[in-house]
């Protein structure tokens, strides 16, 4: 069983000085994970360790979490604050609301499969390295999008920006998996909700404020300076988190291997498409919603943006429940599958009001919807994930590229079905909602069968 208190990390890089056995133990059972060349933090110093470290400790432990939240918060900004400009940028390309979602598409595809390769190159070279290179990258497209003269150019450079975003999303997730383990793994990954979680709420805001004083273009290029600065950040405070003797020294053949013994684990394959159906259902609601609220329902895009943050916020408290009420008290798979029933009924009640089952509703039914919906996958997201990488210590960086892999094909594939129907209707983003959300349910239960593998899920796989 991986611990639930003390990190993989700490343990093998830090030296507690001690006089005993038990208080060693004590010790790490206190301790709080950390990256590499970062001092440890405790609660409780071990005899011998000098307070005065604890409190350097203790900052440089949250520096380091500020940084893994600002790389999970980057995806969210790349994504949100162009969700306000969709309209206008139909208008300003002359192209039509399908083409212009592409532009989600072809981001989404692209942190899909960057992963795929960013994922084992982190497991080869270690962390720091392909995110810094992926980071640069990163910047020079945004630049590049807040040039684009067409359509077709945006889709370009808005896939070669999900190609290099990839680098944040897939490290941040190993190096969480390199720090900490159990329990422990889940209640970070809801920290990291709490910090990322600020990023959809203002990221609309943002957009729909940028586009008072300029038009879409500047969107792009607030989002240059971003990546700017989060490059600059990664490069002065955060150590690299995996040891050189833990690395992988073979090649393509060697990662391709390791992929396919992941895939071949029913478990972990069962948690894996059923967070990515989830993350499909969101993203459903990503990809429409601009054109639900602004042009079915006439809303503003500042009102957009209020719902967006509201439904954004349901989802961080959602996911702070889980990290600090429910982890150690309810069983993962439990709160798991309540969040995926949760979003089940909230699809389907999307379905019966878009399609005129009620007869004609407004907005404010379909918002509550939206957001019991968004707020349900609080418990969905950071338990999958959880779920999923306690079984690949060996991996990790594999691990979490298949995880994000799936997760962005599969949102790729929903997000321009939603506006198969056109403009003026929002059953496409409901029937896709429901289709996700049931199958994601089923996929849990014949998968991963939590009522039959107790406790098995949460043995990692041996490297091999």
């Amino acid at each position: 069983m991986p611990d639930s208190g003390a990190s993989r990390a700490q343990q093998e890089h830090e030296h507690i000085p001690t006089s005993s056995k038990g208080a060693a133990l004590s010790a790490q059972a206190t301790a709080t994970p950390i990256a590499a060349g970062v001092p440890a933090i405790s609660t409780t110093t071990a005899p011998g360790l000098p307070v005065a470290s604890t409190t350097t400790a203790r900052r440089a432990g949250l520096l380091v979490t500020l940084v893994l939240g600002g790389l999970t918060a980057l995806p969210p900004l790349s994504m949100d604050m162009y969700l306000p400009a969709l309209p206008e940028v139909t208008d300003a390309l002359h192209a039509p609301a399908a083409t212009v979602q592409l532009t989600l598409t072809a981001c989404l595809t692209g942190m899909a499969l960057g992963q795929l390769v960013v994922g084992p190159m982190s497991d080869r070279w270690g962390r720091r390295k392909p995110l810094l290179l992926g980071m640069v990258v990163y910047v020079i497209a945004t630049a590049i999008c807040a040039v684009a003269p067409t359509a077709e150019l945006l889709i370009g450079f808005r896939l070669l920006q999900g190609l290099a975003g990839a680098a944040g999303i897939v490290i941040s997730r190993a190096v969480v998996r390199d720090l900490y383990d159990g329990d422990e793994m889940a209640r970070f990954f809801s920290t990291l909700m709490l910090i990322s979680g600020v990023a959809p709420v203002i990221a609309p805001v943002i957009g729909g404020q940028v586009l008072q004083f300029t038009d879409w273009r500047g969107i792009f290029v607030v989002l240059t300076f971003v990546g700017v600065l989060l490059t600059l950040v990664v490069w002065k405070w955060l150590h690299e988190t995996l040891p050189a003797s833990e690395r992988h020294t073979g090649g393509v053949g060697d990662a391709l291997r390791t992929m396919r013994g992941l895939l071949a684990d029913r478990v972990f394959t069962g948690y894996m498409i059923a967070g990515s159906l989830a993350f499909a259902a969101l993203f459903a609601y990503v990809s429409a919603s601009p054109f639900v609220v602004q042009e079915i329902y006439g809303a503003s895009p500042q009102t957009f943006s209020l719902l967006f943050g509201v439904n954004s916020i349901g989802l961080i408290a959602v996911g702070q429940i889980n990290g600090k009420l429910l982890v150690g008290r309810v069983s993962l798979d439990k709160a798991l599958g309540f969040g995926l029933a949760v979003i089940s009924v909230a699809a389907v009640a999307l379905l019966l009001m878009t399609s005129g089952v009620f007869g004609e509703v407004g907005l404010l039914p379909v918002a509550v919807g939206l957001f019991v919906l968004m707020s349900a996958m609080g418990l969905a997201m950071p338990n999958t994930n959880t779920q999923a990488l306690m079984r690949t210590r060996h991996a990790a960086g594999s691990a979490s590229a298949l995880l994000g892999t799936s997760q962005f094909l599969i949102g790729a594939i929903a997000s321009p079905l939603v506006g198969i129907a056109g403009e003026k209707t929002a059953v496409p983003m409901a029937v896709v909602q429901v289709v996700c959300a049931l199958s994601a349910m089923v996929c849990f239960l014949l998968l991963c069968r939590p009522w039959q593998d107790a406790g098995t899920a949460r043995e990692p796989l041996t490297k091999g």
